[in-house]
């Protein structure tokens, strides 16, 4: 209880946002980053028991991988990214959770191709563990492709966009999608522009005429798209970065 109260004395002299905690911590104060840990414990045990599907403890390695990953959340995090800190700490729990499994189903059947015999039983039970976690792997791949869209989904409508106008404003040809999605990035890899798209939540279309050659009408016309686009690339979604890797490599 006391690492709590500590946590409350220190930021509860004025009303500090969750965000604003954080800044503190990256800025050196260890103290307030055990707090805040401490305080979350069980915010890391519920992301980790939902990849895991059963009941995780802090004596799980499990939790250990999600606690190791709510920290990193709070050392990366960067507000102008459009997400919340405890929407980008749960997709990073999560993930780290998932590369955890995956990497133990791999030793687990390494060790058992090191250890069996050349019976058929052994080499049936082998394929069926084998099928077992390719299973359970592409069932929690699954849940977090559908979390991703769902936190975008929400980033969006901050914009007042949403995914059915996007199929409607999405550019036909593959080259003008190219092309936004080049604009996109240009916004995100300029600190300025990008604070005034999350602060605004509009394009700074003045200030990207100077950084990119397509025209101001051709930004205006696909300004939604851009939109969208800069989202995605901004924030942390490993699978719909796939998707725009994807269409910058194609």
């Amino acid at each position: 209880m006391k690492p709590v109260l500590s946590l409350l004395f220190k930021i509860g002299k004025r009303k500090s946002t969750l965000e604003e905690t954080v800044i503190s911590i990256q800025k050196g104060d260890k103290d307030l980053q055990n707090d805040l840990i401490e305080k979350y414990k069980p915010f890391i045990a519920k992301n980790v028991s939902a990849v895991c599907k059963r009941y995780i403890t802090e004596s799980d390695d499990e939790f250990s991988i999600g606690l190791i990953a709510f920290n990193e959340a709070v050392e990366k995090y960067n507000s102008t990214k459009g997400s919340s800190l405890l929407s980008f700490a749960e997709l990073l729990i999560k993930r780290r959770v998932i590369d955890y499994i995956r990497k133990e189903a791999r030793v687990r059947t390494i060790n058992f191709d090191m250890n069996r015999d050349s019976d058929e039983e052994n080499s049936q039970t082998k394929i069926e563990a084998s099928l077992s976690v390719e299973e359970y792997q592409r069932s929690v791949e699954h849940e977090l492709r559908k979390e991703e869209i769902v936190h975008y989904h929400k980033i969006l409508q901050e914009f007042n966009l949403s995914f059915h106008e996007l199929l409607e404003i999405s550019p036909k040809h593959a080259d003008a999608r190219l092309n936004a999605i080049l604009v996109s990035k240009a916004v995100v890899d300029d600190p300025q522009m990008l604070a005034t798209l999350f602060e605004k939540k509009q394009l700074p279309v003045k200030q990207l005429e100077s950084k990119v050659t397509v025209s101001r009408k051709t930004i205006e016309r696909n300004r939604k798209y851009i939109i969208a686009m800069a989202i995605i690339l901004a924030g942390d979604y490993v699978y719909l970065h796939d998707y725009l890797k994807g269409v910058l490599e194609g």
